[in-house]
């Protein structure tokens, strides 16, 4: 097939994937919509205001150890591109892509803003796009193998809540483990280490690096997990809060809603609204938002615009290092 004629294809391609992400969307909203009535708001009120200091603070802490982990992901990504700017404002630049990733999407957070934060420091566009894959393949390298594990060893509450088999679960969480291996072989014996996607080189990084992609990343998801299990008050199993959280991550990456409001929660209150009362599973969604989305997102914007007037004009007109 030559291009002209994969032009049409892939352009219809691109309709059909809008017209599902709407349709998904609307189905969200629709039924958050109708949840919302049935609410038991000052049970939310007060389990919100029930929860101690030493449980909030706690909350917090684990938030920024997910957070620095986030940074190993640059940080590691900097052996890996070959460029030498200092883990100061490597750290910076991953910290402020993330928050902005978070809540306003992946292509204004993870990608716009990385851009623009490592041209300002003098980085070549082609090395920035080589951290921004590394960091992307990391973060979903742990997503997968967890994934891949949870749906192996324990495939019944996603089983019930999605109305599916478990054999088939099981065989999903196969592949996905299976896929894990495949990369990391692949960066111990494909020769140049160097994978060819619809015409993109990827070039894979070393197997101890792929290997630390795997263990931040796998880190950074079980950390992001236990922030949700200790504001459920540790009453749902932490497996089942993993799961959830694994579920609504896929499907606010699938519908591209920014912050992916509504994707969690609908997943959440699926996988764990039979395992624990309605405005405590409520009360700890919405103080996981402030904690891990909101509160760091404040910080970030402010990092951001202290930068911005700390660099030297013209700083960011480099493409090249």
């Amino acid at each position: 097939m030559n291009r002209a004629d994969a032009r049409p294809r892939r352009a219809l391609g691109r309709r059909l994937a809008r017209i599902f992400t709407v349709a998904l969307l609307s189905v969200v909203a629709v039924a958050l919509f109708r949840y919302a009535g049935s609410v038991d708001w000052p049970g939310v009120r007060e389990a919100f205001g029930s929860y101690p200091a030493a449980l909030l603070c706690s909350a917090a802490g684990l938030a920024v150890a997910s957070y620095l982990l986030y940074c190993g992901y640059d940080l590691a990504a900097r052996r890996y591109a070959g460029h030498a700017l200092s883990t100061p404002r490597v750290a910076a630049a991953a910290f402020v892509s993330y928050a902005f990733n978070l809540n306003l999407g992946a292509l204004i957070g993870g990608v716009g803003f990385r851009f623009r934060m490592y041209l300002r420091a003098g980085i070549a566009a082609g090395v920035i796009a080589r951290i921004v894959a590394f960091s992307i393949v990391a973060n979903w390298l742990g997503y997968t193998a967890l994934a891949g594990l949870l749906l192996v060893l324990s495939p019944e509450p996603l089983a019930v809540a999605a109305g599916l088999r478990a054999p088939y679960l099981v065989a999903a969480g196969v592949a996905a483990l299976a896929l894990v291996a495949a990369y990391l072989l692949a960066c111990v014996g494909l020769r140049e280490r160097v994978l060819c996607i619809r015409g993109h080189e990827y070039r894979l990084p070393t197997p101890a690096l792929a290997l630390l992609q795997l263990a931040l990343s796998s880190l950074n998801w079980l950390t992001i997990a236990t922030i949700l299990f200790v504001l459920l008050g540790r009453e749902v199993a932490y497996p089942v809060v993993l799961g959830a959280l694994l579920a609504g991550a896929v499907f606010a990456a699938l519908v591209h809603i920014p912050a992916g409001l509504g994707a969690l929660e609908a997943a959440f209150l699926a996988l764990l609204g039979g395992h624990v009362g309605q405005p405590q599973l409520i009360a700890a969604l919405l103080a996981y938002r402030a904690i891990y989305y909101i509160a760091p997102l404040l910080l970030a914007i402010l990092a951001y615009l202290g930068l911005e007037a700390r660099a030297p004009s013209g700083s960011g007109d480099r493409s090249e290092r």
